[in-house]
């Protein structure tokens, strides 16, 4: 589907379905990191969207086109061309802080939000600014030194090293995902849809009226604790705690969807639809 000159691979399933589940995947994610999970979700309508840089997504070369602004904005013209409306939005990670962006600027379209290991963003400028310095820096590296180089120090990172103990399939899936990403669309995404980069949420969110899931995974120190904080600013918000961590989809996919699965039996198809 073509949006603003951006060609985004989108897969729909169960489309003679009512009820719509919208998933957005996180940073080196594409739609084939929900394949597992949605197995688990054949009453609703599935779509799966490779945000800008990512999968079967163009990867513009101006790292402006990637800002949260304009990923919102790409989504609402997907979502009203798909002619949804009282739908359910998730996501992770990055995805996670699209999802909850999308949220507080267009609340009225959705009926539930599910957060996976996200975040409202950074509270400061000067944590902003910090954060881009760095994100900035990756990029450059990402795009350099190419994208096996990158993968290689990605799994290295301290927040994917609960996955070291993930069976050799699964590893090498993740791995492949992270391989078949374009350089130059995980470097523009970096400087434009980062964590520095997009603005603060932490004030809108206590005005989201719908109900919200977060789940995160108890080694996940971090994420835990913010959506505990997220949790205490939020009117109708719940946090679930998997033994898991960062990419709870991934590493417990029965246990995510079953926690997602009774959370929307309650909250969306018992009449909040």
């Amino acid at each position: 589907m073509e949006i603003e000159g951006v060609n985004y691979h989108i897969e729909l399933m169960n489309e003679d379905k009512d009820q719509t589940l919208v998933l957005l995947h996180g940073f080196t994610g594409s739609t084939k990191t929900w394949h597992k999970v949605i197995t688990d979700f054949k009453q609703y309508k599935i779509v799966l969207i490779d945000l800008l840089g990512h999968g079967g997504t163009d990867s513009p070369k101006d790292p402006e086109r990637y800002s949260m602004e304009l990923q919102l904005q790409d989504l609402e013209k997907i979502f009203d061309h798909l002619k949804l409306k009282n739908f359910v939005l998730g996501g992770y990670s990055m995805g996670g802080r699209t999802a909850l962006a999308y949220a507080c600027k267009f609340p009225e379209r959705l009926s539930v939000l599910l957060l996976e290991s996200s975040s409202p963003g950074l509270k400061t400028e000067e944590q902003r600014s910090e954060r881009r310095e760095r994100d900035e820096a990756l990029a450059e590296r990402i795009v350099s030194g190419g994208i096996v180089s990158f993968v290689d120090s990605w799994e290295k990172v301290s927040l994917f090293k609960t996955q070291d103990a993930l069976p050799e399939p699964v590893r090498k899936a993740v791995r492949e995902e992270r391989l078949a990403q374009e350089p130059i669309g995980l470097a523009n995404s970096l400087i434009g849809l980062g964590t520095g980069a997009q603005g603060s949420y932490w004030e809108a969110i206590s005005q989201l009226q719908l109900p919200v899931l977060l789940v995160t995974g108890q080694l996940d120190e971090k994420f835990t604790a913010i959506a505990g904080e997220m949790v205490s600013l939020m009117p109708n918000a719940e946090h679930r705690e998997i033994m898991a961590g960062h990419a709870l989809h991934v590493e417990k996919p029965a246990e995510f969807a079953t926690i997602v699965g009774e959370y929307l039996k309650m909250n969306f198809l018992g009449g909040k639809s």
